[in-house]
């Protein structure tokens, strides 16, 4: 038995951190079930827009804090960040660089998504909340960065991921 934080080896603290994150996810499906149950689909998707729209940003800023980023990291210190948000460590995702300019991010297992194929019902239709998500997230790492969905629920997506989006190192 673990008496505190300080006992967690390599392992268990690993462990915790997943646990965490599966515990997030589930507090933010909950309560968006509760919106969508009372005032509907749009409401809380509205909603959970506007939830996104704060939270991005407060987790960026940390992430850059803790990993010590620079303001003008570029991609690099977007594809760093993005390997440290909370559902990395519960989802799987795929980081290409075609370019020096350009960063494509594939979300290749995602575990709501996942949660409703096993329940056989439709994709959320998270493309809304993704482009403010990914969007002001990048941003907060390196303002010069841009991007651009390459595919989301409820569009169509191919079997090997559930979305796409492109990052782009702008020069100013």
């Amino acid at each position: 038995m673990l008496n505190s934080k300080e006992d967690l080896n390599r392992e268990q603290a690993l462990m915790l951190l997943e646990s965490f994150a599966k515990r997030w996810i589930a507090h933010d499906g909950l309560w968006f079930q509760s919106i969508e149950k009372e005032r509907g689909m749009d409401e809380a998707i509205h909603h959970d827009v506007e939830a996104w729209r704060k939270f991005t940003v407060v987790e960026a800023k940390r992430i850059k804090e803790f990993l010590q980023l620079p303001d003008n990291g570029g991609l690099d210190a977007l594809e760093r960040a993005l390997n440290f948000r909370l559902y990395a460590f519960v989802n799987q995702q795929k980081i290409e660089r075609p370019n020096s300019q350009t960063l494509n991010f594939y979300m290749t297992a995602c575990r709501v998504q996942s949660a409703r194929q096993r329940q056989q019902l439709n994709d959320f239709p998270c493309k809304n909340v993704g482009e403010v998500e990914y969007s002001l997230f990048a941003s907060t790492i390196d303002s010069r960065i841009t991007t651009r969905c390459l595919t989301c629920p409820p569009d169509a997506h191919p079997s090997e991921f559930f979305c796409g989006w492109e990052f782009t190192l702008e020069q100013i």
